[in-house]
């Protein structure tokens, strides 16, 4: 009795009567304590319905478990992975299920079995937007029997008794089966016992994928969660970008146009960019105008800082008087797509103080508690030209629908790419709705995030939507900086959101690197940002013409920084590194393998300051080998020691190799091939490696 009432004091410590266990019921009057607890204790009874057996776990790809979007291309295979399993020997089929939105009805890709309990299957997404998907399971019965039956058969065992449950299922299935493959099941299954037994076999086994096709799924199961796959159009995945400031594309320092920009498109043509970037076109405040190199107080004729945007003649949905009109800008994209490029618009959501809707909205900013607007700031940096919106206001919603409405107007203008000013000083769910609001209208749309912030916060941006992010790539120098860095970007979670795009400078954004390695440090940087990543970008004409003065020591900041001022530059200057990235970006666009990023293979080197990597498309039918000297003082040599078998090139000892920027042709030697770099000659190769078996003529034509 003692112990029996020491084991009824724990039960009612871990689980009082009157925790609510279901089930139980109320203990009779006078009944005691014991006994009570006993009735709470009794458990749920079984489910009505049997559950199923299989379970379906880890099914990816998923963003945080499918709260948000995996980002592919169209014309992409997505890889459906799943763990699949079920209780004891039977065998198992499963299905990734996938639709475009919106569709009501789901298609089927058969899922195959990998090592253990994974399973894989494809599907492609077809069209621009957003496509579900999910897992179906299933106890293949009649796969069951024939594996057994195989097992007893090879075992010598009499199967006999085999037939008649082969046959059974043989003739279930045809009952769901059309007419004539009804009637082979029949005939196959009245066939079954009469045969010797491995001829018994080999019909079942023929018969195989018409029974597992008619058959009763028994243990169906689904997993639970939709899941989503957002498709991007190609330039999502790829493109070299050139941010150019318009009112700089005038002639002898005079404020720049739209029409002058034409005369510009050639030269930016002419180095194989895709994408033409302009900061902000609009009107500029002139309250609190910023001077010269940033100065707190403009002189005359200053131009201001194009981020200030909003003055008497207008705001976000105007432009700039002195650039031109609606009109101009619609012809300068016309006129750019002649050339092959695409404008991008920079979308800065903020004002200057004389923005309009500083009047017609008063609710839609903050203020101090003198009644005085706040303006921006980042301590110790103040822009009091630049007055934030307040997210937090009470009129929001209000608020998110004017700034959707200026996305809507630039794309009804024509625009389909935006670039995103400091994304991450407003609220992300407010991107996840602008987003997705803006591409279920116009699935074209991409917007790359200018967020050089916490990680968290560049992450989180690119799941909310954004189609690229921009990254820590120009703080990244040293080897292993740039290993590590880039295999957590192309094979972590992130390679299903994150679209990194690389940008050596910016106008915010000059580096210690190239404040002080001269014209090969600006080389190196290029080559890096061009082969790294798919997506890339550079500030030019300042980029080009390596313009590395710094405003003060150890600031980032340019020295009379194009923000503040107009400026003029010589395109024409023999300095230009114009010619180098023609030939990269000519090298990007004759090779598929550098316009993808998630196959990015590292190579060991034995000296650090030589990165050596590759790219190769799926089919390996294009390799590309990179070698930079992150040195841009001094020549660097080491030897390289390549993984061909990632690489995909089956060569014995040595191979044919191209140098594709310099120009020049040599055996690369296997397993350890020595490079010396000089950055005063070159600082990189881009090379592709091709056997020895291929004619000069083939060379030829693959370089």
């Amino acid at each position: 009795m003692a112990e029996g009432g020491a084991r009824w004091s724990a039960l009612r410590t871990l689980r009082p009567a009157s925790a609510g266990v279901r089930g139980a019921r109320q203990a009779p009057a006078g009944a005691s304590a014991p006994a009570a607890a006993t009735e709470a204790l009794i458990p749920s009874p079984p489910p009505e319905h049997r559950p199923s057996r299989v379970f379906i776990e880890n099914v990816r790809p998923a963003v945080d478990g499918g709260r948000f979007a995996t980002k592919r291309i169209v014309g992409d295979c997505v890889e459906v992975r799943a763990r699949i399993a079920v209780d004891g020997h039977d065998r198992l089929a499963a299905a990734a299920l996938f639709r475009a939105e919106g569709e009501p009805g789901w298609e089927a890709a058969p899922m195959c079995q990998l090592q253990n309990d994974d399973w894989a299957g494809f599907f492609m997404v077809s069209r621009l937007g957003r496509f579900e998907f999910t897992v179906e399971a299933w106890i293949d019965t009649f796969g069951s029997w024939l594996a057994a039956f195989k097992r007893r058969l090879e075992a010598g065992e009499d199967i006999t008794a085999e037939a008649p449950e082969g046959a059974a299922q043989m003739v279930a299935a045809a009952s769901s089966a059309p007419p004539e493959e009804a009637r082979l099941l029949r005939e196959s299954a009245a066939r079954l016992p009469g045969t010797t037994p491995r001829e018994m076999f080999g019909l079942a086994e023929r018969c195989r994928p018409l029974v597992e096709q008619y058959q009763e799924r028994r243990s169906l199961t689904r997993f639970p969660a939709t899941l989503v796959v957002e498709a991007d159009r190609e330039r999502a995945r790829h493109g070299a970008w050139y941010e150019l400031f318009p009112r700089s594309a005038g002639q002898a320092g005079q404020h720049g146009s739209f029409a002058d920009v034409e005369a510009w498109l050639p030269y930016v043509a002419g180095m194989g960019f895709d994408v033409l970037y302009f900061p902000p076109i609009h009107p500029i405040g002139r309250t609190h105008r910023k001077g010269k190199n940033n100065a707190a107080i403009a002189a005359a004729g200053d131009p201001g800082s194009p981020w200030a945007i909003g003055a008497a003649e207008g705001g976000h949905t105007a432009v700039h008087p002195l650039l031109g009109t609606l009109e101009d800008f619609r012809r300068l994209a016309e006129r750019a797509a002649e050339h092959g490029l695409e404008l991008a618009l920079d979308l800065a959501f903020q004002c200057s103080p004389d923005h309009p809707w500083v009047s017609e909205h008063p609710e839609w900013f903050g203020r101090r508690a003198d009644g005085s607007l706040r303006y921006a700031e980042n301590p110790p940096k103040k822009y009091e030209d630049v007055i934030p919106f307040d997210f937090d206001c009470t009129e929001w919603r209000a608020l998110w629908a004017g700034l959707l409405d200026v996305v809507l107007f630039w794309v009804g203008q024509g625009v389909r790419i935006f670039r995103v000013d400091n994304p991450h000083t407003k609220p992300m769910p407010f991107w996840e709705w602008l987003i997705r609001s803006v591409r279920q209208l116009e699935p074209n749309v991409l917007f790359l995030a200018e967020a050089f912030t916490r990680p968290v916060l560049m992450h989180r941006l690119a799941k909310a939507g954004f189609s690229q992010s921009y990254t820590y790539f120009a703080w990244r120098n040293t080897s292993a900086e740039i290993r590590d860095y880039f295999t957590e970007l192309t094979t972590g979670p992130a390679r299903d959101y994150l679209r990194p795009s690389l940008w050596p400078n910016t106008p915010d954004i000059l580096t210690e690197y190239l404040q002080v390695g001269g014209r090969p440090a600006f080389i190196a940087r290029f080559v890096l940002a061009a082969t790294l990543g798919a997506n890339y970008g550079v500030y030019g004409p300042a980029f080009e013409l390596c313009e590395d003065r710094a405003r003060t020591p150890r600031s980032e900041e340019y020295l009379n920084s194009e923000k503040y001022e107009v400026r003029v530059w010589d395109l024409d200057d023999p300095g230009s590194l114009r010619d180098v990235v023609a030939r990269v970006n000519g090298i990007r666009r004759a090779h598929p393998a550098l316009r993808q990023d998630a196959n990015l293979v590292f190579h060991q080197t034995t000296n650090d300051q030589l990165v050596c990597y590759s790219k190769h498309t799926p089919a390996r039918d294009d390799v590309v080998l990179v070698v930079v000297n992150l040195d841009p003082q001094a020549p660097q040599s080491g030897y390289v020691e390549v993984d061909w078998q990632r690489v995909g090139i089956d060569c014995s000892t040595q191979c044919e190799a191209h140098d594709l920027l310099g120009g020049r042709r040599f055996s690369w030697q296997r397993p350890h091939h020595y490079v010396e770099l000089d950055p005063a000659v070159s600082p990189a190769i881009i090379v592709t490696p091709l056997p020895r078996s291929r004619s000069e003529r083939d060379f030829e034509y693959y370089a």
